[in-house]
């Protein structure tokens, strides 16, 4: 009797990491995004490219003078806030997701080659990155993104370039320690190929790191995403950006300074849930900080 009524106590030890507050409230912030972005169409009360001069720097809701059919306001075309910043969203998540897995793809690849079988190939990589990490980051976007063109791929090609090095180094050093440890010595006495170590044996193990990278890269993402929409080289004109907005709200700051500030709340929200989702995962799934 005694050890039924314990065994339904196990279980909710296994799930005690959600309970983690960055864990819940990263979550929470990436749920709400993905919400918004798929369901932008219908969550929208306005079309975000639709005009009208007529109304145009109507104040948020709690402002008086406001127009409840245009609950943020409006921007100096009449056009309604709150649905520009909602097919925003859908941008910027593109972006964070797409962006942040192809470059954990191409880093953990060159990281787990670098990593396990050293000498040149070890080398060749390394010094690609420390090359790479010469050019300041944000520099190194803008100039790419100048030289492909502008457009939702141009930015996701551009991150990948650059960020593809974080993931690169930290796979890199996780696989010296791996390819150290007794299951690859068991691994390689079976006689399985290096190749298939690699992906059977080191990299499951380098999968909790790379799930906290992804997440961390996320919010990454969302900022150069921003910063290339402010100096114009994201998508086009016509599409509403979280990053474009801020431009365009910070001509009118002393007039509307909404239009400024909203987008703003908007990146550092999804940013410190993309973080603290990060931190979260990297605290419960680390076991060198677990212990």
């Amino acid at each position: 009797m005694a050890e039924l009524s314990a065994a339904p106590a196990a279980r909710p030890r296994e799930w005690r990491w959600l309970a983690s507050p960055r864990v819940v409230f990263g979550a929470a912030v990436l749920v709400l995004l993905g919400v918004v972005a798929a369901a932008a169409p219908w969550l929208a009360p306005h079309d975000p490219l639709e005009q009208d001069l007529m109304s145009s720097f109507l104040p948020p809701f709690w402002a008086a003078g406001a127009d409840p059919s245009f609950p943020l306001g409006t921007d100096s075309l009449g056009r309604d806030l709150l649905s520009r910043l909602i097919y925003g969203a859908r941008v910027a998540l593109t972006v964070a997701f797409v962006a942040a897995l192809l470059a954990a793809l191409l880093g953990t690849v060159l990281g787990l080659l670098a990593g396990y079988f050293r000498g040149w190939v070890d080398a060749l990589i390394s010094r690609l990155v420390d090359i790479w990490l010469s050019f300041p980051p944000v520099l190194l976007s803008i100039v790419l993104v100048a030289l492909i063109g502008t457009g939702l791929h141009a930015v996701i090609i551009a991150i990948v370039v650059i960020d593809w090095t974080r993931f690169c180094r930290v796979v890199r050093a996780e696989t010296l320690v791996q390819r150290e440890q007794d299951y690859v010595a068991s691994a390689l006495t079976i006689g399985l190929g290096r190749m298939a170590i690699l992906r059977r044996e080191i990299l499951p193990n380098v999968m909790p790191l790379l799930i906290v990278l992804v997440t961390l890269e996320m919010g990454i993402a969302v900022i150069v995403e921003a910063i290339l929409s402010f100096v114009g080289l994201s998508v086009s004109s016509d599409t509403p950006t979280w990053g474009g907005l801020i431009q365009e709200g910070r001509l009118y700051v002393h007039q509307a300074w909404w239009m400024m500030v909203l987008p703003i709340l908007c990146i550092v929200l999804s940013v410190l849930g993309f973080n603290a989702l990060g931190d979260g995962l990297r605290e419960r799934l680390d076991p060198v900080l677990r212990r």
